[in-house]
């Protein structure tokens, strides 16, 4: 085992990796490179580049939920969810690809996964099964890694060509007979707005649903 190396300093490097190379620049290779060891090394820690993902997520998600532990809770379920969504979107936006490079990955830390308890248990007392809570969390995560993943790959996009999403651009290229359609179109570029116009549809969607 490498001297000084460990499964917290890989993760760390592994992330400001990802925030200078993007997804596709992080190789265990290029983070052997940054640690100053050799590639091999890596494995007495992590066995695969997929347990690197995983990892990476779990520190991400720790961030969030101490984030979140710093917020007074909410009055319900909807305010609980909403803080959730916004800061989830909050910690992937700090990392080029953010949302791309945690979706579909394992929490490894049971700790992680346990805080969610508190909010099934204030939950459990407006009615909710564990199930409705789980499938709650999960729509609202599906939500907020969709929303971040078209968001980066239009912020990066832009960097390399600003006209790309030019609303200017796309009005010209729609012609006549589309007012409505431009006029939702001009919505698009309204960030933090837009958000969260989205998640209060998802959640009230969620309010609409049956319980129990």
């Amino acid at each position: 085992m490498t001297k000084g190396i460990t499964r917290q300093r890989i993760v760390a490097a592994a992330l400001e990796l990802l925030d200078d190379k993007g997804i596709d620049g992080l190789t265990v290779r290029a983070l052997a490179t940054r640690l100053d060891v050799r590639a091999p090394a890596l494995y007495w820690h992590v066995r695969d580049k997929q347990e690197l993902l995983d990892e990476m997520a779990t520190e991400v998600m720790r961030r969030v939920t101490g984030a979140l532990a710093a917020i007074p809770p909410g009055a319900g379920w909807r305010d609980d969810l909403a803080a959730y969504a916004r800061v989830l979107r909050a910690e992937y936006l700090l990392h080029r690809d953010g949302a791309r490079t945690f979706s579909g990955t394992r929490l490894t830390d049971p700790d992680v996964v346990r805080l969610k308890e508190p909010w099934f248990e204030r939950w459990a007392a407006a009615g909710w099964t564990p199930a409705d809570a789980d499938d709650a969390v999960d729509l609202v995560t599906a939500f907020v890694v969709g929303f971040v993943i078209e968001e980066q790959e239009r912020r990066q996009a832009a960097e390399t060509d600003p006209t790309r999403h030019s609303l200017a651009r796309r009005e010209d290229w729609l012609g006549d007979g589309a007012a409505l359609v431009k006029e939702a179109g001009r919505l698009l570029d309204d960030g933090d707005r837009r958000f969260d116009r989205h998640l209060g549809i998802v959640l009230d969607g969620l309010a609409a649903r049956p319980v129990g």
